[in-house]
């Protein structure tokens, strides 16, 4: 997870606080100079704001209180201000006297904030204080049957997602988790009212709308892109969802996972049924033809979080990226502390737009662990090729290239790589052996597609209205059987709130990020491989090592947000569109296999 651009930082607000005299940030008057030195003038203030906000969020997600809760929402509402403020004044240039830096710089201001609050200064406090406190919620929120003594975090629920087979213990865990987020339902309704609110008064139809603008295209045209690239990839999901079914059903019976039907929720191993990896012993082609135990090996060599983010530090390295700064071991959360409550969900942080980045993490010696590792610096290393460019252009070509950083690396982490660096033997190649590695990669990869795709829908529907309150529950789970084919494990009612039960709803992080960088870290691994002059199989490159390919990733990253993302893709890739052929491309060996495993099988639900 990233944190993107109007996500600013805490230290000056307590102090301004404690003296008595809180400073209020005002933007640039417009009409004083010219448009783009008011370009020039946001983002250096701009980059001292986030500062403040970065470090109040980085303190409340590691240090969870009710003080560190305030001084989150006092600094988000401080930059909220100012955001809201810099916006009017922006208004007061034509388009015409815009330069094309200075409009496209305008435009991402507009764009720069998840949730735009309202002009009106008490909704605007009511927003930051909602925000802060659904985050501190789901960060806090425990399970507890039987009194405090029985307690368990998502942590430890999750765990027993993991490694559980017993079908009651599992519906007992996921229910317990899922029950904690009721109590976000009521907030987040009004959540919805004013950051729509505050959308609309920047122009948009809806804050749907709004995240939609943000893809160099028109918000309609992105909701058909993001369709298109759907309907690319349903039939492989579809196919592997058809031999899990068929799996799972031979382990927990026809009367708890009939055939035909949507498969129960919390039987795929993950809290959200969002990877299914942790199943793979259950539905593994060819029993003992590959011996890649990575977190038996991890356990073995007494890797421990430092010297698990020192690995992934290392494959970046060799590509040519600059080794991380001091200050990155120096300040990150890389395991869960004993004394206190931190949000152990994993995220990277750049908190002043140079060189002081960090991760939070809480890494244990687990393969899922190392591979997060991995991701989470994918981030670190966009930061900091990106940290030249002004402030409004330090993102992302586009949110899921910044998603798909890391995630292109770990389909370089093949066996041939984790046998170089002493985490699996040497893997005799064999076609078995193939189909075990793909087999576990699409647990995780081809899972993940229609709820990476599923999360936004939902919300687009809230922000426009078309899903009402009185039908939150409902819609979600109608959405989940529909592009999932995963249903709940027990009744639920409008009682509940289980899109809360998702860090990123509370969290109010938009999602289809996650959905493209599934399809881009495939077209990017395909053109990496080929600038590396790689001959073989897609799924068989890695680039650790290579200078022509890290050359080239570095280039694209270096250019952060400064031009429409299909231009930097094309300078990359060759074409100008995401494209999910790459993804058939690297599974062809699997998708050939499920075909044979799935004749005389009625697939689909």
């Amino acid at each position: 997870m990233t944190r993107l651009c109007v996500r600013l930082t805490a230290a000056v607000a307590s102090v301004l606080a404690i003296a008595g005299c809180e400073r209020k940030p005002q933007p640039p008057a417009a009409h004083a100079e010219n448009a783009d030195a008011f370009i020039e003038r946001l983002n250096r203030e701009l980059a001292d704001l986030s500062k403040e906000q970065s470090s109040a969020g980085f303190a409340y997600a590691t240090f969870i209180n009710v003080d560190t809760e305030f001084l989150n929402a006092k600094a988000n509402e401080r930059v909220l201000e100012y955001f809201s403020g810099a916006v009017e004044k922006a208004k007061a240039y034509k388009p015409d006297q815009l330069s094309p830096n200075a409009a496209r710089s305008v435009q991402l201001l507009k764009l720069g904030v998840a949730a735009p609050a309202p002009a009106d200064a008490t909704k605007r406090a009511e927003l930051a204080a909602i925000t802060s406190k659904m985050e501190g919620m789901y960060g806090a929120a425990k399970y507890c049957p039987k009194g405090p003594e029985s307690c368990k975090d998502q942590t430890e629920l999750s765990d027993i997602l993991a490694n559980s087979r017993n079908y009651d213990e599992l519906t007992e865990a996921w229910t317990g988790w899922h029950s904690t987020a009721r109590p976000i339902r009521k907030d987040y309704v009004r959540f919805v009212e004013l950051a729509n609110e505050g959308a609309k008064e920047l122009g948009f139809a809806d804050l749907g709308a709004m995240w939609r603008s943000n893809y160099d295209m028109p918000p309609d045209d992105f909701t058909k892109e993001a369709a298109r690239l759907w309907e690319q990839v349903k039939p492989l999901y579809g196919s592997l969802h058809c031999y899990v079914r068929g799996k799972l059903q031979k382990t927990y019976g026809q009367e708890h996972v009939p055939s035909n039907k949507p498969i129960p929720a919390q039987l795929l191993g993950n809290m959200w049924a969002q990877q299914w990896g942790e199943i793979y012993p259950l539905v593994e082609p060819y029993p003992g033809a590959t011996d890649v135990n990575v977190t038996a090996a991890l356990v073995k060599q007494k890797y421990d979080p430092v010297k698990i983010t020192q690995s992934a530090e290392n494959f970046y390295v060799s590509l040519g990226f600059p080794k991380l700064p001091q200050t990155f071991w120096e300040r990150s959360l890389l395991a869960k502390p004993r004394d206190r409550d931190v949000q152990c969900h994993a995220s990277a942080w750049h908190m002043d737009g140079k060189e002081d980045v960090r991760i939070k993490q809480c890494i244990e010696p687990t393969q899922e662990h190392l591979m997060t590792v991995y991701h989470e610096l994918g981030h670190v290393f966009y930061y900091l090729s990106y940290k030249d460019q002004p402030y409004l252009y330090q993102s992302g070509a586009n949110d899921g290239f910044h998603e798909a950083i890391g995630d292109t690396v770990n389909l370089s982490m093949t066996p041939a790589y984790l046998n170089q660096i002493g985490l699996a033997g040497a893997v005799k190649p064999s076609k078995e052996a193939t189909i075990n590695q793909q087999m576990r990669l699409a647990l995780d990869k081809l899972a993940f597609l229609p709820f990476g795709k599923l999360i936004d829908e939902w919300r687009w529907k809230v922000f426009s209205g078309e899903i009402k309150p009185e039908n939150y529950n409902a819609a979600w789970w109608q959405l989940r059987e529909q592009y999932q084919g995963v249903a709940a494990p027990v009744p639920r009612t409008e009682e509940d709130f289980d899109p809360g039960a998702k860090y990123h709803i509370p969290a109010n992080t938009p999602y289809t990020r996650y959905f493209l960088s599934y399809i881009l870290q495939f077209q990017f691994h395909r053109a990496l491989c080929q600038a590396a002059g790689f001959q073989g199989p897609l799924n068989e490159c890695s680039i650790y090592g290579n200078e022509e390919a890290g050359k080239r990733f570095r280039e694209m990253l270096a250019l952060g947000q400064s031009q429409p993302w299909q231009d930097t893709l094309e300078k990359l890739t060759g074409t100008r569109e995401m494209d999910a052929s790459a993804i058939s491309e690297y599974f062809a060996p699997l998708l050939a296999w499920l075909e044979e495993q799935n004749k005389g099988q009625t697939c689909g639900w």
